[in-house]
Order: structure tokens, then C-alpha cells, then sequence
């Protein structure tokens, strides 16, 4: 499986990808057009906080796999009202970012995006805080 993401708007690190590619191999189907993964902290709440939930999709075209987006969620609000919302979204297909402020030229999020990488990767495969589904 091969996830195409040198030349990207942001740093997407091989680090990533990789981690991505080992999580999604064992059950993905044969060139799916669309996989998504979520990784959820099962003791993320609007209460108690935690680690964010964030969702990633690639679709699959012309035999390789692409980066559709990354997703970062929050809740926001209190108690009862409070929702889960987009944190942060790098949809690189669209070329956009979006963070609380509205939405931007995906290149705005050149600073960010390593630092929101570096963060995840270390939750996610240093400390173990995520449930991870593969869907597709």
C-alpha cells in the first residue's frame, strides 16, 4: 500500500504515513475509495477533557491512496450543550484549513500542522491514548 504525500501543501512527515499505512493494511479492502480512521481517547469528555478525537480519510485513485483530510475535534460548550466541533481540519484536497477563527488557504497551516503532527504521533504511538477503527 503506498499513501502518495511528498509534494503535499504541509509537511506530512514518512513517520505518518507509515503509521497510518500499518494501521490500515491489516484491514483495509483491496484499493477501498474511501478508508477512514478514527482514533478516539474512550476518556475524552466535555467534563474531564482528554485527548481529542481526530478522523483521517484517504481515497484511493489510480492505484495509489491520497490524503483527503485530517480532522481534529473538541468539544465545545458546557454540560448538555456541549458538542463535538472541528478543531482543526486540513482538507487537502479542497486546499483549505479551518481552525476556530473560519476558514484558510491550506498553506496558512505551514506553521501549525507540524506541531499538531508530532503531538498525535506521540499520543498515538508513544503514549497508546487512542482506540483506533479503520472503516471503509
Amino acid at each position: 500500500m503506498r499513501i502518495q504525500y511528498e509534494g503535499l501543501a504541509l509537511p506530512v512527515t514518512k513517520r505518518f504515513i507509515d503509521a497510518l499505512i500499518e494501521v490500515i493494511e491489516p484491514v483495509k479492502e483491496p484499493m477501498a475509495e474511501f478508508i477512514t480512521v478514527n482514533f478516539r481517547d474512550p476518556k475524552y469528555s466535555a467534563e474531564q477533557g482528554g485527548y481529542h478525537p481526530v478522523e483521517i480519510m484517504i481515497t484511493g485513485r489510480c492505484g495509489r491512496y491520497e490524503l483527503c483530510y485530517i480532522t481534529d475535534f473538541c468539544y465545545a460548550g458546557i454540560g448538555d450543550c456541549a458538542e463535538l466541533v472541528k478543531s482543526l481540519d486540513f482538507e487537502f484536497i479542497a486546499g483549505t484549513f479551518q481552525d476556530i477563527t473560519g476558514y484558510y488557504p491550506i498553506e496558512v497551516a505551514r506553521e501549525i500542522y507540524p506541531i499538531w503532527e508530532d503531538n498525535f504521533l506521540t499520543y498515538w504511538l508513544d503514549m497508546g491514548v487512542f482506540e483506533v477503527e479503520v472503516s471503509s
